[in-house]
């Protein structure tokens, strides 16, 4: 089994020869996971700096001390992939998040579409999306991901159509769409951006506003997914297609 994988803010990732993981993330690792001197762990920054080492002590219940063996600096994926996910009822935000989070997906975007039953406002919006951020963090983490997904601010279909318009590839999601999305043209680089729609479906205001930007719409098959499902489904066709998978 690889090494598992700790988020950590220590200066000392980038140059120095023992880190230190403390705080919340400490206490996940002595506490919860139960690591012990000598284990094999990765910490990383997320965004791209890593270290590979072993444990060398471990102090009360929330810190301990990684002699470095090994440093590594990813370069950030390429093409990025960006999926705009319409807010899903319950937690099914989550599983979105999370499944997207697995396969690598680069930025995520909550959208509050027209057709939403869920409307993030006020505190109970701060709420959701620190749930959606912290889901992203962990399944990172629990996928050995160095470089963790970005999870924005909440974005109007204004913002949305503004996105799309300065992507290099932007698709809507549509189960009416002639195209498929797995012969759709892709560029050689630049963002790839999906707009993954609510359970009720785009809206024509939004699909005009979408292909105005320059959006065109595709489908993924012959099934009609969910919108908690299509996200996931729709970035592992671009990740092998792009070439991240190969």
């Amino acid at each position: 089994m690889s090494a598992p994988v700790f988020l950590t803010g220590d200066p000392a990732l980038r140059t120095g020869r023992r880190v230190v993981l403390d705080g919340a993330e400490g206490r996940h690792a002595v506490t919860v996971r139960r690591i012990a001197v000598g284990e094999e762990v990765v910490l990383t920054d997320g965004k791209g700096l890593s270290v590979r080492g072993t444990v060398a002590v471990v102090e009360g219940k929330d810190t301990l001390y990684v002699d470095v063996a090994e440093r590594a600096e990813e370069p950030p994926p390429a093409p990025r992939i960006v999926v705009v996910q319409a807010l899903p009822k319950g937690d099914r935000g989550e599983l979105a998040v999370e499944t997207m989070t697995e396969v690598g997906v680069d930025v995520i975007v909550p959208w509050a579409a027209s057709r939403c039953i869920t409307q993030w406002k006020g505190e109970r919006g701060a709420k959701s999306l620190a749930k959606w951020r912290a889901t992203a963090r962990e399944a990172g983490k629990q996928a050995r991901r160095v470089h963790l997904p970005d999870v924005t601010e909440p974005m109007t279909t204004r913002q949305v159509a503004g996105l799309l318009g300065g992507a290099a590839f932007a698709g809507i999601l549509h189960e009416e769409a002639a195209e498929p999305l797995a012969t759709a043209e892709l560029p050689g680089d630049g963002d790839l951006v999906l707009v993954v729609g609510p359970e009720g479906g785009v809206s024509p205001e939004e699909i005009t506003a979408f292909t105005t930007a320059g959006a065109a719409p595709y489908r993924l098959g012959p099934t009609v997914l969910r919108t908690s499902t299509a996200g996931v489904s729709a970035a592992s066709v671009l990740l092998a297609r792009c070439g991240r998978w190969s």
